[in-house]
């Protein structure tokens, strides 16, 4: 399976706890779940055909999201003028989070991949305008972080 594949699981988990998260232990149930009765469609491998290893790496990245979720959202909202998280979509939301978390804190994505795969997901999953719109807030992220490293 590829990474942009299993991106693609990793994104259908974050659109879906942003529904029903109440606390760490709802999302491991919650992947549990995911890998057991999802029925992946759009996707290129359901959930259930992803092999152990693959699915553990889904569920790591999942929970690392989601345990900067508040750090992420803060950063999104300082990128955002007039579109604050709470009015975003939910899946250019979960696009966004991910997109941060791999630009800012996964030191193995360089900032361009991290960038471009965002824009893919929102092409494939979000609106007309999802990925203009995520393409230009991620930007604005990236030279932020960059502004503040100099």
């Amino acid at each position: 399976m590829t990474r942009r594949e299993l991106r693609e699981h990793i994104f259908n988990e974050l659109f879906t706890s942003d529904f029903y998260l109440a606390s760490e232990e709802d999302l491991m149930a919650q992947l549990d779940l995911y890998f057991t009765h999802a029925g992946g469609d759009g996707l290129e491998y359901s959930p259930q055909d992803i092999p152990e290893q693959e699915r553990e790496e889904v569920k790591a990245k999942a929970m690392a999201v989601c345990e900067k979720r508040d750090e992420i959202d803060k950063i999104l909202d300082s990128a955002s003028v007039g579109w604050k998280t709470d009015r975003m979509s939910r899946a250019d939301l979960a696009v966004l989070r991910l997109g941060v978390y791999e630009l800012l804190f996964d030191e193995n994505i360089p900032a361009g991949v991290a960038i471009n795969e965002a824009v893919l997901l929102a092409k494939k999953f979000g609106g007309d305008e999802s990925f203009s719109f995520v393409n230009g807030i991620l930007g604005k992220v990236q030279r932020q972080a960059e502004a503040g490293r100099q």
